[in-house]
């Protein structure tokens, strides 16, 4: 990891950076789908970055977001926690309600399924998360009463 990633992982603990990061996801999510999810603006393109396309839980439409994500073998483990936020983000009741989504990575698209993680998995899963985003811990604190959800992202077509 460059100086540059060491940089930006420790601003992520900031509530500025938190709220930064919010207002920047629609353009970022612009760029990602034109690349496919190669490139990135939030500053975190040195990280694992992709798009996640649920299917709306009330619309039946489909809705992007760009997220950061620990590779996990052929997996995708991802954190739903809206920066910190006390309430949870639409993106993860999407998947709640039907796991079948879309990840955008590295120039590809790929089905996935996903599974919410409890118990022992989301230990283990979360230490993967947390070594990627070091401010996850901070979120947790940030987000109160909420228990923040990870999400493993399992490839349904090899």
């Amino acid at each position: 990891m460059g100086w540059y990633t060491n940089v930006i992982r420790k601003l992520g603990h900031t509530r500025w950076f938190a709220a930064l990061g919010r207002a920047v996801v629609p353009v970022d999510r612009w760029v990602q789908r034109r690349t496919k999810g190669r490139v990135t603006i939030v500053g975190m393109s040195a990280l694992p970055h992709l798009l996640l396309t649920t299917t709306g839980r009330k619309t039946g439409q489909p809705r992007t977001i760009p997220l950061l994500y620990a590779p996990d073998g052929d997996n995708f483990v991802v954190t739903a926690s809206n920066w910190g936020q006390t309430h949870h983000p639409a993106w993860s009741g999407n998947l709640l309600a039907d796991p079948a989504a879309v990840v955008a990575a590295h120039g590809r698209e790929i089905p996935v399924h996903a599974t919410l993680a409890e118990g022992a998995e989301r230990e283990r899963v979360w230490a993967l998360v947390t070594g990627v985003w070091p401010a996850y811990e901070t979120y947790v604190d940030r987000a109160g009463d909420r228990t923040i959800r990870v999400f493993v992202l399992t490839p349904t077509e090899r």
